[in-house]
């Protein structure tokens, strides 16, 4: 287990001491000094890479103090290991909310992880904000009101690459690769989605894979055998290095469609191999710091001035380290619009009242928008090719169907 708890001192609190201070009786986890929020996300195990974002997180919530902190209280930021493991995601979600008693969750990550915790977040009703994960079941208000996702829905990335198949193959032949859970599933239903009636005939094989398997080389084998011309890979990091790595060594040239959740050049591209990437495409929503558009690009000179002044070992290369910027900035959002009142309700409230928020590591025009019916933060994205140095975004920035 990796405990990280973030207490620092603020300066703003006579400032902000207009707004109505929200008693520690009122919410746990929440005093005249104090917010407390908690994370969890898996520092170690099959997914360690997005470790990277909790420890992006705890770097942002420093700043947020160092500047004073909102509405006069200090963020207390615990964000704890659980290893992409379910039954560990439970316990350390039981954890932060019964011993830590924080008053919402976080970005914690991972689709089965969260599933795992989302009845009991909701029994609770303690806000299960932002989860990071695209699977399409965090925007269910009527069953779960208390939990809201981040990244775009995998539905709608999925439909994203029908939408392209469809207009450069359109004949064709697709095998998929996705992990056996809500988040591959979601990327078969965004297929078929997209591809409508032309969906039993264009995709010949579908292959899936547990988090436990050590490889996935048999199936891509399965999908190279089934005389697939275009790949969907909707899989973790590991199992995305692996299949790049794969197909390369197979010497087979699909048109590769790989999941937005696996395009960091640090824990994806590097593993496998730049030159063995060379032609995969994905979709985006967050700027690439290697994209020499965004050179003097203001927002991501403010991302890189913070990265060097709280996370200066970091890798600047890898994709959750502005994207962990991201959340942060869209939380702090829904913070000061609760004006000083961080009672649960309000918190979650605020979170779904969001206008048109343009976090600086975000792609122009992939805007942070909620309302009442609309609990998909993020719906555009833009799609991007690896040139075999860097991701080079192309076309416009489009929406699912």
């Amino acid at each position: 287990m990796l405990r990280r708890t973030l207490i620092a001192s603020t300066a703003a609190a006579a400032a902000l001491g207009r707004l109505r201070p929200a008693r520690a009786a009122d919410t746990p986890g929440v005093t005249a000094t104090e917010i407390k929020i908690g994370n969890t996300v898996p520092y170690s195990g099959p997914a360690s890479a997005y470790g990277a974002i909790g420890q992006g997180l705890v770097a942002f919530f420093k700043k947020v103090n160092d500047e004073g902190g909102i509405a006069g209280r200090k963020v207390n930021f615990i964000s704890l290991d659980d290893g992409y493991a379910p039954p560990r995601t439970v316990e350390q979600t039981k954890r932060l909310v019964e011993q830590d008693e924080v008053a919402f969750i976080l970005n914690g990550l991972g689709t089965p992880c969260q599933s795992a915790v989302q009845r009991y977040m909701n029994q609770k009703k303690v806000p299960q904000l932002f989860v990071s994960s695209g699977a399409d079941k965090w925007a269910n208000p009527k069953q779960f009101p208390w939990t809201i996702g981040f990244n775009p829905s995998y539905r709608t990335e999925s439909q994203i690459y029908a939408k392209y198949v469809l207009a450069n193959k359109p004949d064709g032949k697709i095998g998929v690769l996705y992990q056996n859970d809500d988040f591959g599933k979601d990327y078969l239903a965004g297929l078929k989605e997209g591809l409508g009636d032309k969906y039993d005939r264009m995709v010949v094989k579908t292959a899936s894979y547990e988090v436990t398997d050590p490889t996935i080389d048999s199936q891509a084998a399965a999908l190279q055998g089934s005389g697939a011309d275009v790949l969907v890979t909707a899989a973790t990091p590991k199992f995305a290095a692996q299949m790049i790595r794969k197909v390369a060594d197979l010497n087979w040239h699909p048109m590769h469609l790989l999941s937005n959740v696996s395009v960091s050049t640090a824990s994806v591209i590097t593993p496998a191999g730049p030159e063995r990437a060379v032609g995969v495409m994905s979709a985006a929503y967050v700027k690439d710091n290697a994209d020499p558009q965004w050179k003097d690009d203001p927002g991501m000179n403010e991302w890189r001035a913070f990265m060097a002044k709280y996370m200066p070992s970091g890798d600047l290369n890898d994709s959750n380290l502005p994207y962990a910027y991201a959340v942060g900035v869209t939380a702090m959002q829904a913070l000061k619009q609760c004006n000083g009142d961080f009672s649960r309700e309000n918190v979650m409230k605020q979170a779904t009242s969001i206008t048109s928020l343009q976090p600086p590591t975000l792609l122009p025009g992939c805007v942070i928008a909620t309302s009442e019916t609309n609990w998909h933060p993020i719906a555009h994205m833009q799609m991007m090719k690896w040139n075999g140095t860097r991701w080079e975004l192309f076309g416009n920035v489009i929406e699912g169907t």
